[in-house]
């Protein structure tokens, strides 16, 4: 086996151990369909609704109970998220609240739920900053 062929199957080797880190489910957070993400925000008790957008996303438009925590600053900022909450997230997309999940997770926060399908999904309120 030539060292090209070698590098060119390295880099498939990480582009797919890449993709599917990103895809793969995360242990212990809910998917919800944006009907049932609605349901959840408008418990009112003991709802921590996180947006992990950046902050000029958030400005453009939110859910109305929502508190901005960046992904970018979520790893500094975890100290304001107590596990005794449910904890829900979202983004743009879903993407960046999986990730956020995985961060919390790391972090001791046993449960959450995201918005699948992101913030682009969302059918309810919105308030703009």
């Amino acid at each position: 086996m030539s060292f090209t062929t070698i590098l060119l199957l390295l880099a498939y080797a990480i582009i797919i151990w890449y993709l599917v880190s990103r895809f793969l489910p995360v242990k212990g957070l809910e998917n919800l369909k944006p009907d049932q993400f609605k349901e959840r925000v408008n418990q009112k008790s003991r709802v921590l609704l996180i947006d992990v957008r950046e902050p000029h996303e958030f400005k453009g438009g939110h859910i109305p109970t929502a508190v901005n925590i960046p992904l970018s600053q979520l790893s500094n900022r975890v100290k304001e998220i107590s596990a005794k909450n449910d904890v829900l997230l979202y983004c743009r997309s879903g993407m960046r609240s999986k990730q956020a999940a995985k961060i919390l997770k790391k972090h001791g926060v046993p449960q959450m739920a995201h918005l699948q399908g992101g913030f682009i999904t969302w059918n309810g309120p919105t308030k703009k900053k």
